[in-house]
């Protein structure tokens, strides 16, 4: 597994209110880096981050899987960040774990699992060729964000589960990853699962300006389309896909109550060469009177049978 890394500079500081990303200039304090030239330094300066702390990654590779658990705060961020040159080749599993590390911006790494984390940015990052999903919000980790990226080539162990972004934990309602933002980022091709999957128990996913491409669906985990919402209040807006082998988008109930209140806008979707049976922009399969989903005429789609299998509400509805 091979991972570029096309970093930028950062927020200085930033803080996430209500699914709305808001951001800062940070407090004067000393500035700290860390400067790494090797995989053991990289681990050693995980393992000893403190808030403040930028861990500055020299050109070259980086072989193993790094893990981090020292939680930052919304003022003082940890930040992990190299050049394009700087590339990390996992020896398995996830190039990078966040497990309880909240508050950290991460610009360009491998595989990343965040568990039991708040606030974490991923910015920037090229993930791919991965035998799992390529960036995982999970462990009840709120206010995530994960934008301008690319996540291609996942999925490679041939079992259908290698998402683009997952959000959640399938089969339960304890993990309550809320309010994950998914903002422009190129996702596809060959994802060999849902490019966005949203799992029951999590609430206020944010899935907005993204370009998917869904030719690497298999149809082994029932996906057959770029985004499968299962969470509850999501907001899927202004974006563009090609390439499915059935739908655009399905929302589903997996737990009762759940995959509730979804809003479709502003989507862009292309059918063209879709072979499934509904082949529809939006496939809602769970509409009912306590289980709404808006679908607004400013969606439209090229080929398939149709934009969705729902009544569409004009644009004067939207606020």
């Amino acid at each position: 597994m091979r991972i570029s890394m096309p970093l930028t500079s950062l927020l200085a500081a930033a803080t996430v209110t209500g699914g709305l990303l808001l951001t800062g200039p940070a407090p004067a304090m000393a500035a700290s880096t860390v400067e790494v030239t090797t995989a053991a330094q990289l681990k050693t300066a995980l393992a000893s981050a403190r808030p403040g702390v930028t861990i500055h990654l020299a050109d070259g590779i980086y072989k193993g899987n790094f893990n981090a658990t020292a939680p930052a705060t919304a003022s003082a961020r940890i930040t992990l960040t190299g050049s394009a040159e700087a590339v990390l080749t996992a020896s398995g599993g996830y190039g990078l774990h966040l497990n309880g590390a909240s508050y950290w911006t991460v610009s360009g790494l491998t595989g990343i699992m965040i568990d039991a984390s708040q606030g974490v940015i991923v910015d920037g990052v090229t993930v791919h060729d991965l035998a799992m999903e390529g960036v995982h919000f999970r462990d009840s980790s709120t206010d995530g964000v994960i934008r301008n990226s690319r996540i291609y080539d996942t999925g490679n162990d041939g079992g259908g589960k290698g998402e683009g972004v997952y959000v959640g934990t399938a089969n339960t309602l304890s993990d309550n990853s809320d309010r994950v933002q998914i903002l422009d980022n190129t996702i596809g091709p060959d994802v060999g699962g849902e490019n966005v999957d949203v799992k029951e128990g999590t609430t206020g996913t944010r899935i907005i300006g993204n370009t998917f491409d869904g030719s690497g669906l298999t149809g082994a985990n029932y996906d057959d389309s770029w985004v499968d919402v299962k969470g509850d209040d999501v907001l899927v807006q202004n974006n563009t896909g090609t390439r499915t082998s059935n739908d655009g988008y399905q929302t589903h109930t997996q737990q009762p109550g759940w995959g509730c209140g979804t809003v479709f806008k502003d989507n862009h979707s292309t059918l063209t060469g879709a072979t499934g049976p509904t082949q529809l922009a939006v496939d809602v399969t769970n509409y009912g009177t306590d289980c709404k989903t808006t679908v607004y005429t400013s969606n439209t789609v090229t080929g398939g049978k149709g934009l969705t299998n729902i009544g569409v509400t004009s644009r004067q509805g939207l606020r």
